[in-house]
C-alpha cells in the first residue's frame, strides 16, 4: 500500500488496513499519490427536493458540484481502477416528472472528466418504503422507486475486474440442468443467433451475477444500530447495506488493494474493506458520522468502554482498533474482536498520520 499523509487533525480513527478521516474529500484526494487507488465506491447525497440532516444538492447544482469530486478522484485513480456510484431516482419539484440528473451525472464524468462507462448496475431494494409519498401514497400516480442507478466507471479501457468471484448461486433448475443435459437442451445455434454448445451444460462454482442487484436494505438489529440506540445517540439516515459494497469490492479489487469512500456516513464501505483483506480509507464531512462510524469496529466491546472511546474522539484522540478479520473472501465468518488503543493529537502527529 502507498504510504498516506493525512493530517492529524482530519483524522478520527484507525486500523492496521485504514484510516477514516474527517472533512472535505476532495482536499482530502489531493494528498494521495497519483494512481495510488484501485477502487472508489460511495453513494454520495442525493439531488433530492427534500433536504435531508446529511446534507443533500439542489438539483440544480448538483451535477457541477459531484463533477467536482469526479475531478479530484480522477488523479488518485490507477490505469485499471474504478470509480462505483451509487445514484438513488428523484422527481422534478412539484411534478410527477423524473429528474435525468443521475444521467447528467453519467454523460459528465464520461465527457468532460474522462471516465470509461465500464457498466451499468442497478440496486433493487425490494423492502424499500413508497416514495415518492405525493406521487405514491397520496395521488397514486407512480409506483414505489425501489431501483438506484449504480454507475461503473473506470479509469482506462481495461479496468482490473474478474467475475469469478462474485458468482451467484446456481437455481434449482440449473442444478438439475447440469445433473441430466441432455434432458434439458440440445446443443444448436439459437434463431437469437445464441451458440448454444455442449459447454453450456458444464457446472462452474455458480452463475454469473447479472447487473440487476437484488439487496435489501432490513439492517434493524445490527452492532451498529444496537449499540447507538443503547449510547442514547443519532444513526446516519442514509447507511449502505454492507452487500452492496462488498460485491464492488470483491468483484473489482484483489486483496491488498486500496478501496476508498468519499461520502462514507456510518463507514460501511470501510467495515467489509477491512473483513476482505483490502487498505481503506473512508471520507465524512459531518465529525459526528466520522467518530460514531467507530462503533462498526467496537463489536464485542463492552459499552462502558464503547463510551469511552467516543468521548475521547470527540476530545481529539485518534483510536486505533486491532480487528480480526476474514482471511479471504468466501471464508466463514469467525467472531471479530476490537482491540482499541487510544492516541492523543500530540502523540499522533509525532506518527506523521501514517497508516
Amino acid at each position: 500500500m502507498s504510504t498516506l499523509e493525512i493530517p492529524t487533525d482530519r483524522q478520527v480513527y484507525r486500523t492496521d488496513r485504514g484510516l477514516q478521516a474527517c472533512g472535505d474529500s476532495r482536499e482530502v484526494l489531493a494528498l494521495l499519490p497519483d494512481q495510488s487507488v484501485d477502487l472508489i465506491v460511495t453513494s454520495p447525497p442525493f439531488a433530492l427536493q427534500r433536504k435531508k440532516s446529511y446534507g443533500n444538492k439542489e438539483q440544480n447544482e448538483y451535477v457541477g458540484w459531484l463533477c467536482d469530486f469526479g475531478r479530484a478522484a480522477y488523479r488518485a485513480i490507477k490505469e485499471t481502477g474504478s470509480l462505483v456510484l451509487d445514484l438513488g431516482g428523484a422527481y422534478q419539484k412539484g411534478k410527477p416528472v423524473r429528474s435525468l440528473y443521475n444521467f447528467r451525472v453519467l454523460l459528465e464524468f464520461c465527457d468532460r472528466l474522462g471516465y470509461r462507462f465500464a457498466e451499468d448496475f442497478y440496486w433493487y431494494n425490494p423492502a424499500k418504503l413508497p416514495s415518492p409519498i405525493e406521487w405514491v401514497n397520496i395521488r397514486k400516480m407512480r409506483a414505489k422507486d425501489s431501483v438506484n442507478t449504480v454507475w461503473w466507471f473506470s479509469k482506462g479501457d481495461w479496468p482490473k475486474a474478474d467475475v469469478t468471484r462474485v458468482l451467484t448461486p446456481y437455481s434449482e433448475r440449473m442444478k438439475k440442468l447440469l445433473k441430466d443435459p441432455g434432458s434439458f437442451y440440445q446443443p444448436a445455434r439459437r434463431p437469437s443467433g445464441h451458440d448454444i454448445s455442449k459447454g453450456f451444460g458444464n457446472g462452474n462454482a455458480g452463475a454469473i451475477p447479472s447487473n440487476l442487484l437484488q439487496i435489501p436494505n432490513t439492517d434493524s438489529n445490527s452492532h451498529y444500530l444496537r449499540t447507538l440506540k443503547a449510547l442514547g445517540e443519532e444513526t446516519h439516515p442514509a447507511r449502505f447495506p454492507p452487500d452492496l459494497p462488498r460485491f464492488f469490492i470483491e468483484f473489482l479489487t484483489d486483496p491488498g488493494d486500496m478501496v476508498v469512500d468519499l461520502f462514507s456516513g456510518s463507514n460501511t464501505t470501510g467495515r467489509v474493506a477491512e473483513e476482505l483483506g483490502r487498505h481503506w480509507l473512508s471520507v465524512e464531512i459531518d465529525p459526528k458520522y466520522a467518530r460514531l462510524s467507530s462503533v462498526r469496529f467496537m463489536e464485542n466491546v463492552a459499552l462502558p468502554s464503547v463510551r469511552a472511546t467516543l468521548l475521547s474522539l470527540e476530545r481529539g484522540e485518534v483510536a486505533r482498533f486491532e480487528v480480526s478479520s476474514r482471511a479471504t473472501p468466501g471464508s466463514p465468518k469467525a467472531p471479530r474482536k476490537s482491540t482499541i488503543r487510544r492516541t492523543s493529537v500530540k502523540a499522533a502527529a509525532r506518527q506523521k498520520g501514517l497508516f
